[in-house]
């Protein structure tokens, strides 16, 4: 997982990942090497900043001037904080011996306090099937998940965690949260509820979108 200068590169490089990049760019999102054509901004609030993002923004700038590179301050920014954060965040788990898409798929099964199936389990980490598969039978051989048959259907299994994958998650999960109170102390507390609100917005256009086009 590697973020180049702020570029909007995926936060995951796993070979078959397992978070919400298992579906790829968003359709129509610009990649940073691009911006919506006819723009005329200049990218005015890159003036003064000192991320990186600033410094590639700058630099397209240059190059097309013509262009409108205002989203690449929104979302390349949101690409690069999701890669710096991820990179911490995953410290725990590789102590743990367990990947960024597994631990989604036994959070999963912890946040929702019930039995899941595989094709549930895809939806709620935003996985393709055959990635759950694959990873669904590592845990299982590592005791953290055990599955039982459907007795109406043979062909569907029920997932839960076993309780060493509860007490690993519950473990995993306060250090995770500590780390994340951490980073976004140096907002304040109206910042952080600002943020939260105009993320959730984007985010809630952004599924919107998505699930209108696989409708």
């Amino acid at each position: 997982m590697t973020a180049r200068n702020g570029d909007h590169t995926p936060t995951d490089d796993a070979s078959d990942t397992g978070s919400a990049s298992d579906t790829g760019p968003a359709p129509g999102a610009p990649a940073l090497g691009t911006a919506p054509g006819g723009g005329t901004g200049s990218g005015a609030d890159t003036v003064g900043r000192r991320d990186t993002v600033a410094a590639v923004v700058r630099q397209w700038q240059a190059v097309h001037p013509e262009l409108d590179t205002g989203p690449m301050e929104v979302i390349g920014r949101i690409n690069r904080c999701a890669a710096l954060l991820q990179q911490a965040e995953d410290a725990p788990l590789r102590r743990a011996g367990l990947s960024r898409p597994e631990f989604d798929l036994l959070g999963a099964l912890r946040r929702t306090g019930h039995e899941l199936t595989p094709g549930e389990l895809a939806r709620e980490t935003f996985s393709s099937g055959a990635a759950v598969t694959k990873r669904l039978k590592q845990l299982t051989e590592r005791g953290l998940v055990e599955r039982r048959g459907d007795t109406r259907d043979r062909r569907v299994a029920h997932l839960r965690l076993t309780d060493t994958g509860r007490e690993l998650v519950d473990g995993i999960l306060p250090e995770q949260l500590a780390y994340e109170t951490t980073v976004l102390s140096g907002l304040a507390p109206e910042g952080q509820h600002e943020l939260a609100g105009l993320l959730a917005e984007l985010l809630s256009r952004l599924e919107g979108h998505m699930g209108a086009l696989r409708a």
